[in-house]
């Protein structure tokens, strides 16, 4: 939209050159209402009073037009400063502008400029912070650990896959105790030996006592 960079305090800026220029019996005290107060004063409401009244009104729209995201600060900056300029021109140079209405227009074409400045600089200084945090987040990203952190039992590997120094104690253990089955199994019972043999001896005594 066009409106976009338009300065809106020119509106009351330009109402005050067509009442000099083209009005020149109408001045900025002319009384334009009188309104009864509650506690008995009349308030005369004048020309002045009322253009005074429009500039603070318009200088928030444009405040806001300042800080909103992506504004064309170079175009606002510059037509604020063109207002400003040529409002301070007049009140200096002619005499017609000479008054309290077109001062006070120029103190908020002043507000309007410095605070667009203002707001500019924030905007820079608040993106200039916020880029090393968009990149310290990408370079560091967040390590997802795992639900359940316990720790499984390991299998038991078979004696196959054990290396040779697992395997010599169960191959040791294995060894001994064959032999020592092996030893059991080849040695004789001595007490069935013994009573063998005592049977043995009393049956040949048996058999050559008779033949005496």
């Amino acid at each position: 939209m066009s409106i976009i960079g338009f300065p809106l305090l020119l509106i009351p800026v330009a109402i005050c050159n067509i009442i000099v220029f083209l009005m020149p019996g109408l001045g900025f005290d002319a009384a334009l209402a009188r309104v009864a107060l509650p506690s008995g004063a009349t308030w005369t409401i004048a020309l002045g009073d009322v253009l005074m009244a429009l500039g603070v009104l318009l200088l928030l729209p444009e405040v806001m037009k300042a800080a909103r995201p992506g504004a064309k600060y170079l175009t606002d900056h510059l037509l604020s400063l063109l207002v400003l300029g040529g409002t301070v021109a007049e009140f200096v140079m002619l005499p017609q502008f000479a008054n309290q209405t077109v001062f006070v227009l120029a103190m908020l074409a002043l507000v309007d400029f410095l605070s667009g400045v203002a707001l500019r600089s924030r905007h820079q200084s608040a993106a200039r912070a916020g880029q090393p945090a968009k990149r310290r987040g990408k370079a560091v990203q967040p390590i997802a650990l795992p639900e359940d952190t316990t720790e499984a039992p390991a299998p038991a590997l078979p004696a196959s896959e054990l290396s040779p120094q697992t395997a010599e104690p169960t191959s040791a253990a294995t060894t001994a105790a064959s032999i020592a089955e092996a030893v059991l199994l080849d040695r004789p019972e001595p007490v069935k030996a013994a009573g063998s043999q005592a049977v043995a001896e009393l049956a040949k005594a048996e058999e050559k006592s008779p033949a005496r």
